[in-house]
């Protein structure tokens, strides 16, 4: 058995198997897809299988042969990344289980830079798919802050490259420190941390050492974070290696402007709201805009934790769940009163 990690981070289990010719081809290895798999076939070590090419093309265990007197081991599925010794992660109701260190992983180092350098992220003009691709290949960067590093003499000679490329290069690269706060965290690639997460995080903890240190209840106090997201927040900055990119990323240059707090001046900025059922008078992502503006959480669940529910039309769980936690409930019409009362303008 041997365990895979792709270029997103997912860990993937592979059979080896005595060499088989099946379908015209030899075949001597088969993904097993994830964990669930191996304990749906019932899989171990030293099982008698059978082999079936998918499509004719892609070799698939559909079953085990129960035999007398197997010596059989028991799979384990890896405590850590199998490339960085970094620690794994699975949400809840998802087979696939993840690397956490994205940043410093081998296994998935091309998508990371380019990640890093994308024009919504460091926004790294003229490093494009191929570039850093070839990058790798060459051996001059292992992670982004490499990138940093490199010298137009080191490039000019490359495959696509020359002086003046080489040169815009490294002027992007210099002039990609100058960057926000929002941004940099985006780069880092963090799980389901778009832009709109990473400009909230940004703005409710200002600094990154603050970020670091928040637990998961903290971060779940954050507009557009809920417990999954938190997980993974929290999960990256527990690993070393992502720490120590970051460390040394703000040792080569890259800073950005402080951020102003504020959250005190926001009336709703201690309040979390969830909204349900569906609203006439304007949208949901307009209502929910609205609320955030004010400084509100907008929850997409119900929990002790919620200080009030906007119930629209059809009104369902999330309403009934209210009323037996006894949450305020508030309409449409009262929603719209309570936005113009804090000086935003619904109506015509």
């Amino acid at each position: 058995m041997e365990f895979q990690v792709g270029r997103t981070g997912a860990i993937t289990p592979v059979a080896i198997l005595e060499p088989v010719f099946v379908g015209g081809v030899t075949v001597s290895r088969a993904s097993l897809h994830n964990k669930d798999e191996i304990e749906r076939l019932g899989l171990k070590i030293g099982d008698i299988v059978v082999i079936r090419r998918a499509a004719d093309v892609i070799p698939q265990i559909t079953r085990r042969l129960a035999k007398k007197n197997q010596k059989l081991i028991q799979i384990v599925f890896p405590a850590r990344c199998p490339v960085c010794k970094s620690e794994l992660e699975q949400i809840e109701d998802e087979a696939t289980i993840r690397c956490s260190a994205g940043l410093f992983c081998a296994a998935q180092r091309k998508q990371a830079i380019q990640y890093f350098s994308s024009r919504k992220a460091m926004n790294i003009d003229g490093l494009g798919e191929k570039i850093v691709d070839l990058l790798v290949a060459e051996g001059l960067i292992n992670t982004a802050v490499d990138l940093y590093t490199l010298k137009t003499e080191q490039l000019v000679d490359l495959e696509r490259m020359g002086v003046k490329k080489a040169e815009n290069l490294i002027n992007a690269l210099s002039k990609s420190k100058q960057t926000t706060f929002a941004k940099f965290l985006l780069a880092l690639g963090i799980r389901e941390v778009g832009e709109a997460t990473a400009k909230s995080l940004t703005e409710h903890f200002l600094t990154l050492d603050q970020l670091k240190q928040a637990d998961l209840e903290s971060l779940q106090k954050v507009n557009d974070v809920g417990e999954v997201v938190a997980k993974h927040i929290h999960t990256f900055f527990r690993q070393a290696h992502n720490l120590d990119v970051i460390n040394a990323l703000l040792e080569v240059g890259i800073q950005w402007p402080a951020i102003e707090s504020k959250q005190h001046t926001l009336p709703l900025a201690t309040k979390t709201y969830v909204l349900t059922g569906s609203l006439v008078q304007m949208k949901r992502n307009e209502a929910k805009a609205a609320l955030q503006s004010l400084g509100a959480k907008v929850s997409g669940s119900v929990s002790a934790k919620t200080d009030c529910v906007v119930a629209g039309e059809s009104a369902g769980s999330k309403l009934s769940k209210a009323e037996k936690l006894g949450i305020p409930v508030i309409n449409e019409d009262e929603l719209l009163d309570l936005l113009e009362d804090e000086g935003l303008k619904t109506k015509d």
